[in-house]
């Protein structure tokens, strides 16, 4: 308790500055100091409870007992605050027992999407596609280090020097990874894709123009048909909340396995069994790969297998898979076009060991894939599905592609908002006469290039 006298004499002058001189002095308190102030209660806590009765209360019976305590520690060491700082402390030392410190404002901001923690002492967000720096910081590395093994353990994990790349989720499911020194040069360095708790709904996308409605009648349809579809995208471009949307158009009677690095997907069905990775313990043992998955996932008898990301030799099982009686299946993938999505299908397949030649890895993909939906971010910060196209088949070595619906960008307005429109190609695809085997129907008309949506 040391350290609280020395804040307590630090501000023991307030009571005869003036007005200005106290809100001063406040206003710096808010800074560094308060900082301080909320370590040393925080540690006095800890001297004087003990944890494992307290993690056998109610968690409102914990929020009580810790605010009562907090009161208690200022107003023995006679600190100075007022009561809107008391009630900032109480949250913040709470925060600390209970959650993960100074990122529990940032994950309650609804508006939120990415937590950027760049080294202890500067921490970025990104609101409607926009970074932006907050004034939120951590004490040190060891208080960030602590956060970080905090996270990483409640899921099994680990980090440290030998293992210094993590990646884990959050208990709201939202994914976080984390790299440490001596990896990052300048200090823990962490990144949080924030899960949201009410998932986008078909309405809101066409709300947001990020789709227009024929597109996902289309979309809702092949996954009514059984259509194989690949999500393709750049990092932050809205895969995964395609992923969810398409997923949730898969009937409530038929079995779903998912696959993932980090559980993220947010099905609403009854029938699913989620599988995750797992990395190599101290040891180098116990690793889990999505390939070992994939195979795991065909002696489950699942209808569809929906794949978070294929990345790596688990390509060449997963078409396998689509080949063999698994329609209907999801994946998502890193590519800027469909065309990139498809050779870097190859060169995934090409990381499985088989040495299959060009041709014949091409006739794999061709005859498992249907159709590739392709996502954007564009330089306004906002997210568009920018291409629907029709894998057709092959033509001699190559695949044929066709585009049924795109978005094309006119130029940019003086507030630096992308301008264009949606439309369809004019193509009627291949994949109508299976729509209508199916019993799906789909007017002609959605195909019409005539008719634009600006956006």
């Amino acid at each position: 308790m040391e350290n609280v006298l020395t804040l307590r004499e630090q501000f023991s002058d307030l009571g005869g500055a003036s007005a200005k001189d106290e809100n001063l002095n406040r206003n710096r308190m808010a800074g560094r100091a308060y900082q301080e102030l909320k370590r040393n209660v925080h540690q006095a806590i800890i001297d004087r409870v003990e944890l494992e009765k307290l993690q056998r209360l109610s968690t409102e019976q914990i929020h009580h007992e810790l605010a009562q305590l907090v009161e208690r520690i200022v107003e023995e060491d006679n600190v100075p605050i007022n009561e809107v700082e008391r009630r900032h402390l109480v949250r913040d030392v709470r925060d600390e027992m209970l959650g993960f410190g100074p990122l529990e404002a940032l994950l309650a901001d609804p508006t939120v999407s990415d937590i950027l923690v760049n080294t202890y002492k500067q921490i970025y967000v990104e609101r409607r596609g926009k970074l932006e720096l907050t004034d939120v910081t951590f004490y040190d590395d060891a208080h960030l280090m602590k956060v970080i093994e905090k996270i990483v353990s409640r899921v099994g994990r680990r980090v440290d020097e030998s293992n210094p790349m993590v990646d884990a989720r959050l208990p709201d499911g939202s994914r976080m990874n984390a790299i440490i020194p001596p990896s990052a040069i300048d200090g823990p360095l962490m990144s949080i894709r924030r899960f949201a708790v009410n998932p986008l709904s078909v309405k809101d996308l066409i709300e947001y123009q990020s789709v227009t409605p024929p597109m996902m009648q289309v979309l809702e349809a092949l996954s009514a048909a059984k259509v194989n579809v690949l999500i393709s995208g750049g990092t932050g471009s809205g895969k995964t909340t395609m992923l969810n949307l398409l997923s949730g158009f898969i009937p409530s009677d038929e079995r779903i396995v998912t696959i993932e690095d980090a559980a993220e997907l947010q099905l609403r069905q009854v029938h699913v069994l989620r599988l995750e990775t797992r990395p190599p313990n101290i040891e180098g043992k116990g690793e889990i790969t999505q390939r070992s998955l994939v195979r795991n996932a065909l002696r489950m008898r699942p209808d569809r297998i929906i794949l978070g990301e294929v990345r790596g030799a688990e390509a060449l099982d997963m078409l396998q898979a689509m080949n063999t009686g698994h329609e209907g299946s999801l994946a998502t993938i890193h590519a800027n076009t469909p065309r990139d999505a498809l050779t870097r299908l190859e060169n995934m397949i090409g990381m499985a060991g088989l040495n299959l030649p060009q041709k014949s890895a091409r006739h794999q993909i061709s005859s498992a894939i249907g159709v590739i939906v392709q996502a954007a971010r564009l330089t306004d910060g906002r997210r568009k599905v920018t291409s629907i196209s029709e894998i057709t088949g092959m033509e001699g070595d190559v695949i044929n592609l066709q585009e049924i619906f795109t978005f094309k960008r006119s130029g940019v307005d003086k507030d630096g908002k992308v301008c264009g429109h949606f439309c369809a190609t004019g193509v009627r695809p291949k994949f109508s006469d299976r729509l209508q085997a199916f019993g799906v129907a789909v007017p002609d008309a959605l195909y019409d290039p005539s008719k634009h949506y600006p956006v």
